[in-house]
Formats: structure tokens, C-alpha cells, sequence
């Protein structure tokens, strides 16, 4: 199973090859290769799979499913609280 998450474009580096970007997932930035998706724009979302951005985004579609990773990130804390013994 292949797990892809939306990131946003802070910076894009053009003089780069292969070509790279500064792309932001929930405030931890990460340098990503944009060589799959070279008309992507700083602001745009893109799906990313093991650092390579594989496709853009729509921005309302990238929100909610940040969303429901935070939901199911918050579901999994209620199933398996901290241990502060650990």
C-alpha cells in the first residue's frame, strides 16, 4: 500500500535539476523534486510519495483530507492514550 500526502509550495528552484521545491506539510517543511509536476506554482498543493510530488492538488480538496489525517492522527490518541509511566 502506497501512502501520498498534500504538501503546499513555499519556494520553487528553478535553476535545480532534477527540479526541487520547498513544500510544507502542516508546518514541517521538506525539500521535495517537483520533476513530475514542473507546471506546479508556489501556493499550489501536490500530492507527495517518498519526497517526489506526483500530482497537483486542488486546494479544498487538499484541506479536508489534512483534515481527516488529523482526525484519524486524534482517533488513534483516544484508542491508545499516553502511558506517563513509559
Amino acid at each position: 500500500m502506497c501512502l501520498a500526502i498534500p504538501g503546499k509550495i513555499l519556494d520553487i528552484d528553478r535553476a535545480s535539476q532534477p527540479l526541487m521545491g520547498k513544500v510544507s506539510f502542516g508546518g514541517i517543511q521538506k525539500q521535495i523534486c517537483l520533476e513530475l509536476t514542473p507546471n506546479a506554482a508556489i501556493g499550489e498543493y501536490v500530492i507527495v510519495h517518498v519526497g517526489f510530488a506526483i500530482s497537483k492538488m486542488d486546494e479544498t480538496e487538499a484541506l479536508e483530507t489534512l483534515k481527516l489525517i488529523k482526525e484519524i492522527e486524534n482517533f488513534g490518541d483516544k484508542l491508545d492514550p499516553p502511558n506517563p509511566e513509559k
